[in-house]
């Protein structure tokens, strides 16, 4: 198991553990969809749906970064706190994670060391571990930390490719088992996401290739695509993040969605579609209090300064 969005990638092209990575995401993604439930109803998205996709295109699908896209936080650092309830690991461990956590809400972006020692913290935690077992957790800490965390606006822009015909895939560096257990409860097709190594359906603790994370994002994609019949220059991607460039570059239709710094430059400077769900006046638009949004970041600003003091 690891985390999301590790480390910045220094080169942008693949190495053969990208590919072994996306490919090891991709067989897993195909394998947990077949028990995915029917597609769920979002009455309660608001957002306004975009003039694509097209209705009836079964070679197009949608794939969608997972933290800060469709999720607010990273999804790693929410199933750390349920694992702490859960006794998995001390009260220092948990400072780390809420750190991190505080960092990434308000920053909007992955930090390396961050998200280094996340993923360091996040293999030892579940070593010796079943599978089953860190698959049933996940169930529970998806309602006690993560359902009320999902973006409407970006819900809807996937509702809309479901209501199209299309399938819709969660991609991210997040363990698969954590991202399997959201796309399910969020009615949607299956996720790709970071493959740990099991023996025996136990934890070993290393992984199948590397973290999900940039190239191997888009090699994970395209295996998916080649595995599914799909015209990637028909399908859409939606991420926040510069680090995904390479998967949105894949597609035909790249959405930036609450984007990064480097990732809004370069979505104007291709012309890629914006969408931006964290600002009070876009909040409007898809039913989100504008003072919901204030708390939050107030919440987190909270946080962090209350660590550093303890720090101190």
């Amino acid at each position: 198991m690891a985390a999301l969005g590790w480390l910045t990638p220094r080169r942008r092209s693949a190495t053969a553990r990208s590919v072994l990575a996306g490919e090891a995401s991709a067989e897993a993604a195909r394998k947990s969809s077949q028990d995915t439930q029917d597609v769920q109803d979002a009455s309660d998205a608001t957002a306004q749906e975009p003039e694509f996709p097209v209705l009836g295109d079964d070679k197009a699908a949608a794939f969608f970064d997972l933290d800060n896209t469709v999720m607010q936080g990273a999804a790693l650092f929410h199933f750390g706190r349920g694992l702490y309830k859960r006794k998995f690991f001390e009260t220092r461990d948990l400072a780390k994670f809420a750190w991190q956590q505080a960092w990434f809400r308000l920053a909007g972006v992955e930090d390396p060391e961050h998200m280094q020692d996340a993923r360091d913290s996040a293999l030892s935690i579940v070593k010796g571990h079943r599978v089953a077992e860190l698959q049933s957790i996940g169930e529970e800490i998806y309602d006690e930390y993560m359902a009320e965390r999902i973006w409407p606006g970006t819900r809807a822009l996937a509702q809309a490719h479901l209501d199209a015909g299309q399938k819709v895939w969660l991609v991210t560096a997040a363990p698969v088992e954590i991202a399997t257990v959201i796309a399910r409860r969020l009615g949607l097709t299956g996720a790709l996401g970071t493959v740990a190594e099991s023996v025996d359906g136990i934890y070993t603790g290393r992984l199948v290739g590397e973290p999900l994370h940039g190239p191997a994002k888009a090699e994970a994609v395209r295996a998916l695509a080649a595995a599914e019949g799909l015209d990637l220059a028909r399908c859409a991607a939606y991420s926040d993040s510069h680090n995904d460039i390479p998967m949105l570059s894949l597609v035909g239709h790249p959405y930036a969605i609450n984007p990064d710094t480097k990732l809004r430059k370069h979505a104007r400077e291709k012309d890629w579609r914006l969408r931006d769900y964290r600002t009070g006046r876009k909040a409007a638009k898809v039913g989100i209090p504008a003072a919901a949004g204030v708390g939050a970041v107030a919440g987190g600003t909270a946080a962090a300064i209350a660590l550093h003091r303890r720090r101190r």
